[in-house]
Formats: structure tokens, sequence, C-alpha cells
């Protein structure tokens, strides 16, 4: 297969999704001039670039159901690595040719750089500041896309389609504000081109993926036989609901079980309020009553219980209707989702990177149960629940190693407030105003409370 897809961020989950849906069409003859090109921009990339070339680009999928049955497969989607800090222009180049018809993204929340405070792009990560400057070779994603549109509107070539594949909102309206906006400060008239030339629909993405373990190296050598560095282990449920917008063509995904629809709104509601605020829910209250598997905490009859409330008297009301979709029955397939046993998707993962995910999937829930006058007394007990985790220190006296691109500054306003209660919500561009209404105060403060005075188990019980 010749490359029409250049990917940035190739981490498991694209290797769990967008990659294996490429080669489930490859499988049906239906991928020529479809194969992926991955690429790594951050320093830690490097060792996913040298993985897959000394695999010859493949890699092992490996399902796990809740019956404990496993299936394997050899996925050849990727075809080739480039790594951006080694060599920029060959990333640039294979964006800029006209092969390239899609430039797919899954760079986590932080790498829109969206100003929680003010919804608009903020140009002040030291990386996007060198890219800013003048004759910079780039070094961000965001970069390198700007640099190749670039060059292809300059060569009179059709513009890619840019399709992020990450947990946002509005994901495709959010990557052409951002993108939109860092091209502006490099060249006005090249920003205004991309707000208008270039098309990002809006996608829903959803498949529990843990980090690959060596145990699950282990694990895969002996079961199926197969020595692979970097396997990818995930659920068995899958979904991907596009919106069905790209000029320069694409892959025949609904032959691959993909929904192409007109409007993605629905869905990505549902999948970002329900599935995701509720990891947020199961998380930071499992490990603090001691679990570190996510499935031991979802098995906990007190936080199941915690997360089909939180689903149904808070979430639920803030949806649109989602066509096709039997919203009970797929709040009951979420806490299955969950206790998968073999899945172990651990509640470190959940609980990384809160501060970019607490603000994008619970809070939108919050200020819609506010202006409705609806219940938050759940949901103001997972930003407690966050709050107390961020101490660092487990009800038992260990500590909890906090991964978060603003750890240093969360974990200082967490340690203030045993003694200014409200401290953890003071941060505003997390929380907006949130410390100020008094609504959501008095249920985020009961909870907080009974979390530093009676421990987990205790608050899950009257909650």
């Amino acid at each position: 297969m010749s490359t029409g897809i250049v990917h940035i961020g190739v981490g498991g989950f694209h290797r769990a999704h967008q990659a294996m849906v490429v080669d489930d069409l490859r499988a049906l003859g239906l991928a020529d001039g479809w194969a992926i090109c991955g690429v790594g921009v951050l320093p830690g990339d490097r060792r996913m670039r040298d993985v897959l070339r000394q695999q010859g680009f493949r890699y092992t999928l490996v399902l796990k159901h809740p019956d404990g049955r496993q299936s394997a497969r050899e996925i050849t989607s990727i075809t080739d690595y480039l790594f951006a800090p080694d060599d920029p222009q060959a990333v640039i180049e294979a964006m800029a040719s006209p092969q390239t018809r899609i430039v797919s993204l899954t760079i986590t929340e932080g790498g829109y750089h969206v100003d929680r405070a003010t919804g608009q792009f903020d140009a002040t990560d030291a990386r996007i500041v060198a890219d800013l400057v003048p004759e910079a070779v780039p070094q961000t994603a965001f970069g390198l896309i700007t640099e190749a549109l670039r060059r292809r509107r300059e060569r009179g070539v059709i513009p890619f389609t840019v399709l992020s594949c990450d947990n946002i909102q509005g994901n495709g309206e959010v990557c052409r504000r951002m993108l939109s906006a860092f091209a502006t400060l490099k060249d006005p008239e090249l920003g205004a081109w991309i707000g208008t030339a270039v098309c990002f629909p809006n996608s829903m993405v959803d498949r529990i993926t843990p980090a690959t373990t060596d145990a699950d190296r282990t694990a895969i050598a002996a079961r199926f036989g197969v020595d692979d560095a970097w396997p990818v282990v995930a659920e068995p449920f899958f979904q991907w609901v596009i919106e069905d917008d790209f000029p320069a063509g694409r892959p025949p995904f609904e032959a691959a079980g993909v929904q192409m629809v007109t409007d993605v709104e629905p869905y990505e509601l549902m999948k970002l309020r329900l599935l995701n605020a509720s990891h947020q829910g199961l998380c930071y209250f499992g490990r603090l009553c001691g679990y570190h598997f996510v499935h031991e905490a979802a098995q906990d009859p007190l936080i199941a219980r915690l997360l089909r409330r939180y689903m149904d008297s808070e979430a639920t009301p803030t949806l649109h209707p989602v066509p096709g979709v039997d919203l009970d029955r797929y709040k009951d397939t979420l806490i299955e989702r969950f206790a998968n046993p073999h899945v172990r998707d651990t509640i470190a993962r959940l609980c990384a990177d809160s501060s970019d995910r607490i603000p994008t999937w619970l809070l939108p829930v919050v200020r819609h149960q506010l202006a409705t006058g609806g219940p938050v007394r759940l949901s103001a007990a997972i930003v407690a629940s966050w709050a107390r985790y961020t101490e660092g220190v487990d009800e038992k006296g260990e500590p909890i190693d906090v991964v978060d691109r603003l750890r240093d500054r969360v974990m200082a306003h967490a340690t203030r407030q045993r003694d200014t209660p409200l401290a953890f919500l003071h941060q505003r561009d997390l929380f907006g105003d949130l410390a100020s209404n008094a609504r959501f105060t008095a249920d985020y403060l009961w909870a907080l409370d009974s979390l530093i005075r009676r421990g987990a188990q205790a608050t899950l019980a009257d909650l």
C-alpha cells in the first residue's frame, strides 16, 4: 500500500483503533493508497520509531474479552514511521506530498494549547514560542502541519483533511481554531486560508486501551508464540463516529464499522460525559480506596452505584438525543466494560493529566446543571475526590505519584485546602468562577470534608 494518511501521535490507542480500521480495509482489498505513515514529535516517541522499524512496522493487537477469551491479530497498516526531532523536513514533505490526503492526530487534550480561562489559543508554551520564531524549523505538531499546508498551497496541491482523534468536544472545530490561530501568528494570510480552505471534521473515538506492560509481552509470547517488543492490548468494544467532510478523499471507513454522520455532537457528548467523566469518577475514589486496577474499583458496589447515579441524574440530562443508541443499555455496557478483569487497565492511567480531563469532560456537565437547576452533588464529589487525591498521599499515608502537566501547581493548591477548603477551586483557568457558586461549593465542601475526615468508603456510602 502507498501512504495516504500521516498520523501524528502513534500510541497504543491509535494502534488499537484507527490503524486497526485501515488494516480491516486492507484485508477487504479496500485500502490501496491509504497506508499510514506514523509521526512522533516528542522525545519519548523515539523508542516507538525504533521498535516499529525493527518489526517492519508490524505489531500484535490482542483483544481481551470479559469471559477470559483473547484474540490476536497482526496489524500491517502502518508502513513507515518518521521521528520529527531527527528529520522535520521529511515529516513536512510527507504531509506536503499529494499522496497524503488525511493528517490525523492523537496528541492528547493538552496538545491543542487551549487556554482554559479564555478558550483561545495559548501561545506561551516554550515549544510553540520557538516554532513562532521567523524561519524556525518546526518542532511541534502545529508547526509541522502549518508548514506542510503552506507548501501545498504554494505548490497548488489541494489541502489535506485534518482529522482529530482526541477526546475533546468538537475536536475538529477546536483543532481548526487553534491551528488557525497558530498559523496566523506565523503568517496572517496563511492562517486565514487554513481557517477557511482546510476541513477539520469532528469525530468521536472509543476503545479502552491500557498501556502495554512487560507482563503483556510475556503473556503474548507464551500464548501466541509472538515475540513482539510493543504489542497493544485492548477491550473488544470499538466505536468511531466521524463527520463525513473529506474533500481530498477518504478510505471507505464505513466498510470497517465506522459510523459516517453529518453531526457527531450527540455521540461525542454521550461518550465524553458518560464514559470519560465516569472514568474520572472511578479513578480518584478508587485510588483512595486502595484499588490499583480499574476493574477492582468498578466491581466495588459503592463505586458502581456512584457512577450509574452520576450518569442517570447529572450527565444524561445534558445530552442530546443520540440516533440509534439505547442510552440505558449504553450505560449498562459502560459499567460492564470498566469491570472487565482481563483488560487490567490501571487507575493510574485514568488519573493522569487530570487538569486537561476534568475541565473537558466533567465541568461542562456541572455548568449545564447549574444553569438549568439540576443536581451537581455527585459531580462536585468527583471534583473533591480529585482535590483529595492531588494531595499526593493516600489514606494509609502512602505516596501517590500525581502525573499532570500542572503537577506542581495543582499539588500546591491541594496542600492548602486543609486550612483553606476552597483553595483547589481557586485555579480559575481550570474551574472558572465555580469557587463563587454557592450551590456547587456547598456540595464540594461537604464531600471534601468527608473525604479528609472519614475517608473514601464512608463518603461513597453517604453519596
